[in-house]
């Protein structure tokens, strides 16, 4: 029932969800999709819930990250959960390899994106940050955890003489290393976002830092594209497939090239960049792409029921759920 809370799903509940509440929350769907909850063992008692309340019914399990790419989660017998009834879905390539090794079938579905969002209150952001006409500002628009590379973002900064702007907060312990690496930045230093909102954040930037070393995706590497802002990225395995699309990108750790465009930019960079965002990563694709799989899994009465096909879904874009029957996000 769309608007059930269900106690004990959450990351932090000390307690597993009761089964039958849970099963009652889901009774009548035709679909569940499972974001990230049975990925990450984070709270395992939750997982093993949804599973069990899943076996034998269609589901998709929307796989952001998986526990041996994270080093203190490490490999977890029996993890993710799997069901001939189920359909595993990945956000990159790298972690369909990587299940297909351990006997689970998936396939890559690449995170989507509004292309055509508007642009953001540059000026009227600037003004609210203190950030003068002529100054330079640095967006790392990330959480503060130790694999977002705060320390590259901060020694960019440095390097570029730009305020540096990290938007999220300290998360999973890491708060006295960011103390420690925000006092290395010689610039003025903002954290959070306020009164404002992301697209805000990219209007008003003139550069953005991604120095991550673990990623499942980065959304950031199309974001800065769609509003038209050059890149510093680090290196770490799955941006080689977004990579491999096109992208000119700067390097977090050599800020020469960065420079030097910054003294004259290059147009033609940054429409060439939001260009490739829009023909791989549209949301406009999305409905098309998910009836796509929906059909090589056989679910094919759940796209009757809706009086559609593939082809029919894609016109759905902008109320896609209407396509794809009843759905329960877990």
């Amino acid at each position: 029932m769309a608007g059930t809370v269900v106690p004990g799903l959450g990351i932090d509940a000390r307690e597993a969800p009761d089964e039958d509440a849970l099963r009652a929350a889901l009774h009548g769907s035709d679909l569940v999709v499972v974001e990230n909850a049975c990925s990450l063992p984070l709270h395992p008692a939750a997982g093993t819930a949804i599973a069990r309340a899943l076996r034998g019914r269609r589901a998709i399990l929307h796989h952001h990250d998986l526990p041996w790419q994270r080093p203190h989660l490490g490999p977890r017998p029996g993890w993710p959960p799997d069901d001939p009834a189920w359909l595993h879905v990945t956000i990159n390539e790298l972690s369909r390899l990587e299940l297909a090794e351990r006997g689970i079938h998936a396939i890559t579905v690449y995170n989507s994106f509004d292309t055509g969002a508007p642009p953001g209150r540059r000026d009227h952001a600037r003004r609210l940050l203190g950030i003068a006409g002529h100054e330079r500002l640095l967006l790392q628009p990330t959480r503060a955890i130790r694999r977002k590379n705060i320390p590259a973002g901060v020694a960019l900064a440095n390097a570029l003489g730009a305020a540096y702007w990290l938007t999220g907060p300290a998360e999973d312990g890491y708060g006295q290393e960011l103390a420690r690496a925000l006092a290395g930045c010689r610039q003025r230093v903002i954290q959070g976002i306020g009164g404002l909102d992301m697209r805000d954040a990219y209007a008003a930037a003139d550069a953005v830092a991604f120095g991550s070393t673990w990623e499942g995706f980065g959304n950031p590497l199309i974001e800065a594209a769609i509003h038209r802002r050059p890149l510093a990225v680090g290196r770490y395995p799955v941006l080689n497939e977004i990579a491999r699309l096109g992208f000119r990108w700067f390097g977090t750790d050599d800020p020469g090239p960065l420079r030097r465009w910054l003294d004259h930019p290059d147009q033609g960079l940054l429409e060439h960049n939001r260009r490739l965002a829009d023909r791989h990563f549209s949301i406009r694709t999305l409905p098309r792409r998910l009836a796509s799989i929906m059909e090589d899994a056989g679910w094919l009465d759940l796209l009757a029921r809706a009086g559609t096909t593939a082809a029919g879904v894609a016109a759905a874009v902008r109320e896609p759920r209407a396509a794809l029957g009843r759905e329960v996000v877990v």
